[in-house]
C-alpha cells in the first residue's frame, strides 16, 4: 500500500481548541496537495473554509463535540446550520449517558434524526468507545445500523482512549452492511493506519497522517 493510497482514506483533522485560521488553511492546503479525504474542523471555521476554497476540499464537522450531551435539537440544529455553511461530512457524539443508562431507542431516534435533516451528506457517529463494555458498544452497532447513519466512528480523541484494533473487529461482526468504519483518536504510526485498513476501515481519523506519508506517496510503506 503506497502512502497516496492511505492519504485518500484520511480525515485530516485539526480540533484543537486554540486552532487558529492560518493553521486551518495550512490544514486545507495539505488536504488538497496530497489528496485526503477530507478535513475535519471545528463548525466555527466551515463557512470561512467554504467560501476559500469551494470544492477543492471535501469539509467534515464535527457535532456535539467532544462530549455528547448536547439535546438533540441542539446537534440538530448544529448540523443544519454545518450543512448549510458548507460542510458534507458531520461527525456525532452520541450521548453517553444514554448509553450507559441504556437508553439505546432514544440513540437510534436522535441519529436517525440528525441523518434526516442532513439529508444525503453524510453522518459519523462517534460512540466514544473507551467509555463503554463490549455490551454497549454491540448495542450501538445496532443503533447506528437501524437509524441509516453512513459510519460508526470509535472516538473523539478528547477521552481516555482512542482506536483499538479490537473495537473494529467488534464493529465489523455486528454492523449492517450498509454501515462504514471510521477510526479515530491516538493513530500516530503509518503500521496502524496501514492495519485499520486492512481490518476494514474505511476513513481514518488523524492529525499525523499527511506528516509521516508526504515524503512516501508513491512508496509501498
Amino acid at each position: 500500500m503506497k502512502g497516496s493510497e492511505i492519504l485518500r482514506h484520511v480525515d485530516h483533522t485539526l480540533l484543537k481548541p486554540t486552532a487558529t485560521w492560518g493553521e486551518i488553511q495550512a490544514l486545507c492546503e495539505e488536504a488538497i496537495k496530497y489528496q485526503t479525504a477530507s478535513v475535519c474542523i471545528p463548525a466555527s471555521y466551515v463557512a470561512p473554509v467554504q467560501q476559500k476554497y469551494g470544492s477543492r476540499v471535501n469539509i467534515c464537522t464535527v457535532i456535539g463535540f467532544p462530549l455528547g450531551y448536547d439535546t438533540t435539537e441542539t446537534k440538530i440544529t448544529a448540523a443544519t446550520q454545518a450543512v448549510a455553511d458548507g460542510a458534507k461530512e458531520v461527525d456525532i457524539v452520541i450521548n453517553i449517558a444514554d448509553a450507559k443508562n441504556g437508553y439505546f431507542d432514544k440513540i437510534t431516534e436522535e441519529i436517525a434524526k440528525i441523518k434526516e435533516a442532513i439529508g444525503n451528506n453524510i453522518l459519523k457517529v462517534i460512540i466514544e468507545a473507551c467509555y463503554l463494555d463490549d455490551s454497549e458498544k454491540t448495542q450501538l452497532c445496532q443503533c447506528v445500523t437501524r437509524a441509516k447513519a453512513d459510519y460508526i466512528k470509535t472516538s473523539t480523541g478528547f477521552g481516555t482512549g482512542g482506536a483499538t484494533h479490537e473495537d473494529i473487529k467488534l464493529f465489523r461482526e455486528n454492523i449492517g452492511p450498509a454501515v462504514k468504519i471510521k477510526a479515530a483518536g491516538g493513530i500516530r504510526t503509518i503500521e496502524d493506519m496501514k492495519q485499520y485498513l486492512q481490518e476494514g476501515c474505511e476513513r481514518i481519523g488523524a492529525s499525523a497522517a499527511v506528516g509521516l506519508l508526504k515524503d512516501k506517496l508513491n512508496t509501498e510503506v
